[in-house]
């Protein structure tokens, strides 16, 4: 199942609605001593998988990628913060914090490869994307929805016919649990 143009123009629109009425809104945040305050250690976990997952994707698929995090955020059977769902999987007994090789569940954060961005460009758009999806994670309209899966087309993973095919954005294919 591919995403319709109708669905594509309707997340873009979303995305542009959302970053136009946010940057007037961020704008004038230095005036409003009830601005959102934005948790550094959380914009850029979400900037890396945005970055390292999407980068080079249109903003539509990195705010579906962006939002399975959140919707992982937001299950029973995901981790409760955005860095520990990004970091989710396993660790070898001798060194906790260090990822087992391609056994997590966003490829590249255990792919061996180094997790530093290189390209400032792309880097600087993750982290401004991350910034403003988390200063409106309330308000976000959850297009992909429920999606808490996905994976390059590319790829055909075991788990895929188990969960319910929401549609494709980008390089990705988006699932979700059975409701």
């Amino acid at each position: 199942m591919k995403v319709t143009s109708n669905v594509k123009k309707l997340s873009l629109v979303i995305g542009l609605s959302l970053f136009v009425g946010l940057f007037f809104n961020l704008s004038q945040a230095g005036d409003n001593a009830d601005a959102k305050t934005i948790d550094a250690k959380l914009q850029v976990c979400l900037a890396k998988n945005i970055y390292f997952e999407a980068r080079d994707q249109s903003l539509a698929a990195k705010m579906a990628v962006s939002l399975v995090v959140l919707n992982r955020v937001q299950h029973k059977q995901y981790p409760s913060t955005i860095c520990e769902v990004i970091h989710q999987g396993p660790t070898y007994a001798w060194k906790p914090k260090f990822p087992v090789r391609n056994k997590c569940q966003f490829s590249w954060y255990c792919d061996g490869k180094s997790d530093k961005p290189k390209e400032q460009e792309a880097w600087n758009n993750a982290l401004e994307i991350a910034g403003l999806i988390l200063y409106a994670e309330d308000k976000l309209v959850d297009f992909t929805e429920g999606a808490t899966h996905y994976h390059a087309t590319h790829i055909r993973p075991h788990w895929a016919a188990h969960l319910i095919k929401v549609g494709r954005i980008g390089d990705h294919i988006f699932y979700r649990w059975e409701l």
